[in-house]
């Protein structure tokens, strides 16, 4: 059946290759003949800190590298380019050798790359052109040696749709972000917060070195991202206006052809609304491949509101009487409501679950400060505060997540966390200091305002946090070994369960083992102690079912 599968994959996949469509996608480029591609020279001021002019890249005490960079479209990708050289090209390394280790396979990865050739096919028809010169200016620093993958400019664009592609076509979900916002008498002071985890996990190095982009574009509003090398779109960020934008991913069916990054919507938005009815309009216009909540906050508007788009579907989520509006990865708004995907996603995966997770500990304060946001975005527990172990998905800090971000809208500050995951010191930013007087004047030394940070969580210097990581590495071996048809001692199926005894699939991955060497009795214990523990999705649940009925249970 394998064998037919492939056959039939190959084929299909060779029709696609003759499409003429291909050939016009790989083969544009945008027209930045009508831009100033003039830019400063880089220059070195230690290892850790360069400048161009008035922008500049450096690194805080936290390892966070700091972006300042201003121009047009073109200036922008090329000085960002200029200046991140090397974490971009790292960062790209990264990325495909994770897309290795996922398909090992040299004819496969040939196969990969020519369906993805065939499936963005239309992508540049959906990108602005501004954004098209930016990446174009950026891939001119981009690395030579992924040259059997594509040129450096079509690399970076179909990187953009790497999100979209992967939680849309194999279920990935790696992006499983929760957020909030909170407003009026449930603040402290009055003023809108918003608080999100962006669950993205690319593996440990994707996430070491995160870049927090100040970005002053010669058209629309400066803006702040937290982004990555390479990366123009937006997952996190707030312009001068007060307005930001977060994405958490939604249950989308498999697109036929790429269209907008979602990062790509996200990203105008915030360089050109500045009110939640801006932010709607730019949505509507553009053509995604995906299923989305776009999670907006307004200053001007004093609330936050959530943009579901979908391919074949839009709505707008907003709360009537009552100062919360909470998301995670489910559709909220009337056009969804009877929507067999997203009703599915409910009843079967770990969203409702971090949404009531939201609701309970918001309740729990009268009013919230930063701190309080904080502290949210960094529980581990489950409802009711059950200890569910760590990494667990219903979990709001699965402890995987690339950043964790507070917004105060009206204040023009954000926190960004610092590494590891969420539980690392969120750094404060205050826009409006950052983006005057910057004529003239780089920076070589952080920008960020050090006295209003929040600290670190005390959690990261714990002993559950070192056999947490231990965990992880555990975990990794098992899998494989299992997958190898390897031996596993006794040992570190017991250490396994001991370094997060709360977590269901220590118990799960030790009972699959023990299945496949058909230690029948040792299968069922594991099994049985897993459906004692909180199971991340109904699927998950009925697959440790299938096995005791396997095992005569």
């Amino acid at each position: 059946m394998k064998n037919l599968e492939k056959l039939f994959t190959f084929a299909v996949l060779i029709i696609f290759l003759n499409s003429c469509g291909v050939s016009k996608s790989i083969h544009n480029r945008p027209d930045v003949s009508g831009y100033d591609a003039a830019i400063p020279k880089k220059v070195k001021v230690n290892d850790s800190t360069f400048v161009a002019g008035n922008n500049f890249f450096l690194k805080n005490k936290q390892g966070q590298w700091e972006l300042y960079v201003e121009g047009n479209p073109l200036q922008i990708g090329e000085i960002t380019g200029s200046l991140t050289q090397n974490l971009m090209q790292k960062q790209e390394a990264i990325f495909f050798d994770k897309v290795e280790d996922l398909v090992p396979s040299k004819a496969q990865q040939y196969l990969l790359r020519k369906f993805l050739a065939w499936y963005n096919r239309k992508m540049y028809q959906h990108i602005p052109e501004e954004y098209k010169a930016e990446i174009y200016g950026l891939s001119q620093y981009s690395s030579s040696n992924f040259s059997e993958i594509g040129e450096p400019y079509l690399r970076l664009l179909y990187l953009h749709g790497a999100h979209d592609i992967g939680h849309a076509m194999q279920d990935l979900m790696l992006v499983g972000c929760s957020s909030f916002a909170v407003w009026g008498d449930k603040t402290v002071d009055g003023e809108l917060l918003i608080g999100r985890n962006f669950d993205f996990y690319a593996g440990d190095d994707f996430a070491k070195e995160k870049i927090i982009a100040f970005v002053n574009p010669s058209e629309g509003h400066k803006f702040m991202s937290v982004t990555w090398g390479g990366m123009i779109g937006v997952v996190s960020g707030m312009n001068d206006q007060g307005l930001t934008v977060t994405i958490n991913a939604g249950k989308s069916e498999i697109p036929l052809v790429a269209k907008t990054p979602i990062s790509i919507v996200t990203r105008e938005i915030l360089q050109y609304a500045s009110t939640i009815e801006e932010a709607i309009e730019i949505a509507k216009k553009r053509k995604v491949f995906v299923s989305e909540a776009i999670f907006v906050g307004s200053a001007k508007d004093r609330k936050a509101a959530i943009i579901e788009v979908a391919p074949d579907n839009f709505d707008v989520y907003e709360v009537e009487n009552t100062n919360e509006l909470i998301c995670s990865n489910h559709f909220q708004s009337d056009a969804y409501k009877n929507d067999e995907r997203n009703l599915k996603w409910i009843a079967e995966s770990h969203s409702m679950y971090r949404f009531e997770r939201m609701e309970e500990l918001i309740s729990e304060e009268n009013k919230l400060n930063v701190s309080d946001a904080v502290s949210i975005l960094r529980n581990k527990k489950g409802l009711n505060d059950r200890e569910i172990g760590f990494g667990n998905e219903k979990a709001l800090n699965q402890l995987l997540a690339h950043h964790g971000i507070v917004f105060k809208p009206e204040s023009r500050k954000v926190w960004v966390s610092s590494n590891p995951y969420q539980l690392g010191e969120f750094v404060e930013y205050d826009l409006d200091e950052i983006f005057r007087n910057r004529e003239g004047n780089p920076a070589t030394s952080t920008i960020s305002n050090p006295k209003g940070n929040v600290e670190e969580d005390p959690f990261v210097r714990s002993k559950e946090y070192k056999e947490y990581e231990e965990y992880r590495i555990l975990e990794r071996e098992v899998e494989a070994a299992i997958e190898n048809k390897e031996i596993i001692s006794a040992e570190t199926i017991t250490s396994l369960q001991q370094k997060n005894p709360e977590y269901w699939k220590a118990y799960y991955l030790s009972g699959k083992y023990y299945f496949e060497k058909n230690y029948d009795a040792a299968a069922k214990k594991s099994f049985k102690t897993a459906l004692t523990k909180e199971i991340t999705t109904v699927p998950d649940k009925e697959n440790i079912a299938q096995y005791l009925k396997k095992l005569g249970e």
